[in-house]
């Protein structure tokens, strides 16, 4: 779901991946979730068949493993961080963003942006400073590649040998969270056609394209 109560949305990416014999959907999500304490991008694949499955040393008794196993038989989820820890983060207020200095994006020293920056990318700033998650929205703004997955992490469980044919930088989403099924959509009904033929040319909907973070206000709030 775009609008996961616990994750301010800021950037989102959907591939699809296939092969002769299989086939997995990647959909990653950048954000902020204040439990977590850094932004991350959680990449999530479905497929017919995983790569790089949990092992059996991550959990407490081998029947737990199995039971992970038998609960995801068709979907796993990664975490990767793209922003390090630094004193970008407020020590007073570890939701905001200190007054002045860098954010280390991908290796790379990005300086903080002034309050008036963020305006004219449709960011209001609500408090006395700018949010962890608004810096994440103008970092998605303006670095959107970086924030999201690299082409290795996005292909962190899909199998090797299948091939990516198509990447969506935005498109139509369900509302999961108020139970509509992906399946009822245009959108995903096509994106089925197109992992079994492999005729990227089926993906023709007209369906609005919604997962741009403003269009899922609830995201983050709990």
């Amino acid at each position: 779901m775009l609008d996961n109560g616990y994750v301010y949305l800021a950037a989102s990416r959907l591939s699809l991946h296939r092969s002769d014999d299989d086939w997995a959907m990647v959909i990653e999500i950048f954000g902020f979730s204040p439990r977590s304490g850094l932004p991350d991008v959680q990449v999530h694949t479905f497929g017919s068949r995983l790569h790089n499955r949990n092992s059996v040393q991550e959990y407490v008794t081998p029947e737990a493993h199995q039971a992970y196993l038998a609960n995801n038989p068709n979907n796993e989820s990664r975490f990767f961080h793209p922003i390090e820890e630094g004193r970008w983060i407020d020590e007073d207020e570890p939701e905001a963003v200190s007054p002045s200095g860098t954010v280390t994006l991908r290796s790379t020293a990005i300086r903080l942006p002034s309050r008036e920056q963020y305006l004219p990318v449709g960011i209001e700033i609500q408090g006395d400073r700018p949010a962890i998650f608004e810096l994440c929205r103008f970092l998605a703004h303006h670095h959107r590649d970086y924030v999201l997955a690299t082409f290795s992490e996005r292909r962190a469980s899909v199998p090797a040998e299948l091939d990516e044919i198509l990447v969506l930088e935005d498109w139509h989403h369900p509302d999961v969270c108020s139970e509509e099924l992906p399946s009822e959509t245009e959108t995903f009904r096509q994106l089925a056609e197109v992992l079994a033929s492999g005729e990227v040319s089926r993906y023709e909907t007209d369906e609005p394209h919604i997962t741009h973070w403003q269009h899922w206000p609830d995201g983050g709030t709990l």
